[in-house]
């Protein structure tokens, strides 16, 4: 069973900057290519970022290219999200998630992605 624990969501000033970490059981952060994704209240879960399994290729959302920054520690047991410069439009939960469909490529499609963590709340103050 694969299982991802997010962690270090918080309450930040815009301007600001927060470190996200998605710990992940046995070998599934360098096993699969890892994502972010965020979702705010009545709207569906939007990708924010992802990180091929070798570690080579990243992606990003448009919205926060620049600002964010995935990685994965030389221990590939967790994948993080660097988040600087942060904007109110930032705040929602983010969650974390290993692709699990067409992992020939790295993927910003929510339906390729599984093995969702519980998520972490980020809010933005303006």
């Amino acid at each position: 069973q694969v299982q991802l624990v997010e962690s270090g969501g918080g309450l930040v000033q815009a301007g600001g900057s927060l470190r996200l970490s998605c710990a992940g059981s046995g070998r599934t952060v360098s096993a699969y290519n890892m994502g972010w994704f965020r979702q705010v209240p009545g709207k569906e879960r939007e990708f924010v970022a992802a990180l091929r399994s070798s570690g080579g290729t990243t992606d990003y959302a448009d919205s926060v290219k620049g600002r964010f920054t995935i990685s994965r520690d030389n221990a590939k047991t967790t994948v993080y999200l660097q988040m600087n410069s942060l904007k109110p439009e930032d705040t929602a939960v983010y969650y974390c998630a290993a692709q699990i469909r067409n992992t020939w490529r790295l993927s910003a499609v929510e339906y390729e992605y599984g093995y969702w963590g519980q998520g972490t709340q980020v809010t933005v103050s303006s």
